[in-house]
Parts: C-alpha cells; sequence; structure tokens
C-alpha cells in the first residue's frame, strides 16, 4: 500500500473557491470510481496551498483509478477544465509515500 500526498497551489485568492469544487465535485467524481481519498487540507502557512491525500493498495491499482477518472469524458470535458482555471498545475508536486511498520496509515 501507498499514498499518494498531492500539493497545490491554487491562483491567488481562489482557494475558497477550490476547496468548494474539490468537497463537491472533485472529491465525489473520483471517490465514485473507485478513488481512495484519505483526507484534505489548507495550508495555514500560505493562503493559496492546498493539500491532499490519497491511498493504492498497489501500483496495478493506482494506473487503472488514473485511467477511470483522467480518460473519463467527464474529467476531460468538465471537471479538468475547472480545475485548471483554479490550480497553477505547474506548481503542483505529488509525493509517494509508504507508511512504516508502525504507521496507523496501514
Amino acid at each position: 500500500m501507498f499514498y499518494e500526498i498531492r500539493r497545490y497551489q491554487t491562483r491567488p485568492e481562489r482557494r475558497a473557491d477550490w476547496v468548494r469544487y474539490m468537497e463537491e465535485v472533485v472529491v465525489p467524481f473520483q471517490s465514485g470510481l473507485g478513488m481512495h481519498v484519505i483526507a484534505s487540507f489548507v495550508d495555514e502557512d500560505d493562503a493559496d496551498g492546498y493539500v491532499w491525500i490519497r491511498r493504492f493498495e498497489n501500483e496495478d491499482e493506482r494506473a487503472e483509478l488514473y485511467r477511470a477518472v483522467y480518460e473519463n469524458d467527464r474529467w476531460t470535458g468538465e471537471i479538468g477544465p475547472v480545475v485548471r482555471t483554479l490550480l497553477l498545475t505547474e506548481q503542483s508536486v505529488v509525493t509517494r509515500v509508504v507508511p512504516t511498520p508502525a504507521s496507523p496509515l496501514q
């Protein structure tokens, strides 16, 4: 099992719009296709910073879920274009992490 910690930078002063869109559209859409969204956060020290975490059982599941989400007509035609209006996508950072043996996130 591993996690993706995804760090995004919203366009200036658009974080509230982003959080609303994530919670009302992106997370329900991705979860409905089987994505395991674990948590989401706003950065207390960066007014435009946002972080969220997804879990995958293995690389095969990640690849399958990526295809299901990012090749979906709704993502390519509706959701993806809105995401690009709210985020500075070139500043996104995705870190894959594996829990340690004693981690509660096993």
